[in-house]
């Protein structure tokens, strides 16, 4: 073989090799093996066959045809958990949050069926997936933990839990990750950190005990709570008591039994269970390759190669504590936004007197007074007037009394109700009488002599103008 043909070959030969893979037809994951010429079905194998091959937009054209024509299909779930896997190949930002979104109707239209285990399990991994490193975006990190939770949550016994089980605690192995290098920036700062740090990594280690640096994070905390001061002796003899007794292989076992001595503290003993697993651990730990070692700080992808295979993930959500330096009023643990109203005794609605009636009578009792006066004055006006008569006087008196005691302003809070056709005749009966109407004046001329006028008091008039009768003009 010539050697231009030679080096030609190669080089054709490698780039064949590269693409072939690109070339490679994805079988599908849940085709219908039903063989039947269906209208429905051949527009179903059509739509698959476009995945298969890359063809995704028409392939989500002919499913939706599918869909809206056959709306009553057996394959109608299947088209559309095709659908979302349609996106989730075409990959993406658009396309992952187009395929998450499918797979989320998929499970609220379809929770019984088999697949639905199968869609949740998938967002869990387009999660997981996209998670970044401890000191990076923690976006996914989170959204990647609620939805390996789902799956073991509402799909326990699918097949999909074991695999769901394990990204879960390698997502956790992310997020202590996180927390561990706040902690340990915080206890390097020294000074008030050591309140930041302690608080940092007890809480870590309460709720991720998996995590492959949890004896280191104990042994940090201790120091912390050594450094803060003999106040918080306790704190730090029970970081050495659980580095003992639930991390028994870790390298700081031998120094936290000479402490606990130091400090004349009992010395646990560990727990066996923690001994299989860590052995196990141990055992089956991945170990980093070359390449990996060299492309990791470039990568934006986290190490997993650390975490736990074994052990039940933490399910509860992760709930931040506070420093233990904070003030309580500071931490906001003494407020709250209920607000209440106490009522010292509920009886004295029931047994005390009612009010409005106190302040009907105190106002009927002022309202007489008024009277009085009234017709006092009405009395005076009309007595000493020449030419009066008594009946007189007593219609003037009546009447300002009565008027006295009538409120005029409807609104006022103590004013009578308007009557009623079921009081109106008691409200008759406590009506003061009408005074009588006196006799009209004769219109024949008199032939008596005309009495002596005298000139009465100005100050003795009502003050409605009403005085002594001026005597008739001759």
């Amino acid at each position: 073989m010539p050697d231009s043909v030679r080096y030609t070959a190669v080089p054709a030969v490698i780039v064949v090799l590269l693409l072939a893979p690109a070339c490679a037809r994805h079988k599908y994951d849940n085709p219908i093996t039903k063989d039947t010429q269906q209208p429905d079905k051949v527009l179903f194998d059509a739509a698959i066959d476009d995945i298969e091959k890359g063809r995704y937009e028409r392939a989500r054209l002919q499913l939706q045809t599918m869909m809206n024509t056959y709306d009553t299909s057996e394959y109608l779930a299947k088209a559309k958990l095709a659908v979302a896997d349609s996106w989730l190949r075409e990959g993406g930002a658009h396309g992952m949050a187009q395929a998450e979104a499918e797979y989320k109707d998929f499970i609220l239209f379809y929770p019984n069926m088999e697949e639905a285990a199968e869609a949740q399990s998938k967002i869990c991994k387009m999660q997981f997936d996209q998670m970044d490193k401890a000191d990076r975006d923690f976006i996914h990190v989170r959204e990647a933990e609620v939805e390996c939770k789902d799956v073991l949550e509402k799909f326990p016994n699918s097949k999909f839990a074991p695999d769901a089980a394990q990204m879960l605690r390698e997502v956790q192995e992310v997020a202590a990750e996180r927390e561990y290098k706040v902690g340990s920036w915080y206890h390097n700062k020294g000074g008030n950190g050591y309140y930041a740090s302690s608080n940092r990594l007890k809480a870590m280690v309460d709720q991720y005990p998996l995590y492959s640096k949890a004896d280191e994070a104990l042994w940090m905390a201790a120091d912390d709570y050594l450094q803060m001061g003999d106040r918080w002796e306790n704190q730090q003899a029970e970081m050495y008591t659980r580095i003992i007794r639930d991390y028994p292989l870790s390298p700081h076992v031998e120094d936290a039994k000479a402490q606990l001595r130091a400090m004349n503290r009992p010395i646990p003993e560990p727990d066996p269970v923690q001994i299989a697993r860590q052995k196990y651990e141990l055992q089956n730990r991945a170990k980093r390759s070359l390449l990996s070692k060299v492309w990791g700080p470039f990568s934006s992808r986290p190490d997993l190669s650390t975490a736990a295979k074994s052990g039940t993930p933490q399910m509860e959500a992760f709930h931040p504590t506070v420093p233990p330096n904070v003030p309580p009023a500071a931490a906001g643990t003494q407020t709250t936004n209920e607000i209440g109203i106490t009522v010292p005794n509920r009886d004295i609605i029931d047994q005390a007197p009612e009010a409005r009636a106190n302040a009907a009578g105190g106002t009927g009792g002022a309202a007489g007074a008024a009277g009085g006066e009234a017709s006092g004055a009405a009395g005076a006006a009309t007595g000493t007037a020449p030419g009066s008569t008594p009946a007189a006087g007593a219609a003037a008196s009546g009447t300002a009394n009565a008027t006295a005691q009538t409120p005029t302003d409807p609104t006022a809070p103590n004013a009578a109700a308007p009557p009623t056709k079921k009081n109106s005749k008691n409200l008759k009966q406590q009506l003061p009488p009408k005074p009588k109407r006196l006799p009209k004046p004769s219109k024949k001329k008199s032939t008596a002599p005309p009495p002596t006028t005298t000139t009465a008091d100005p100050a003795a008039k009502s003050p409605g103008g009403g005085g002594s009768p001026q005597a008739p003009k001759q």
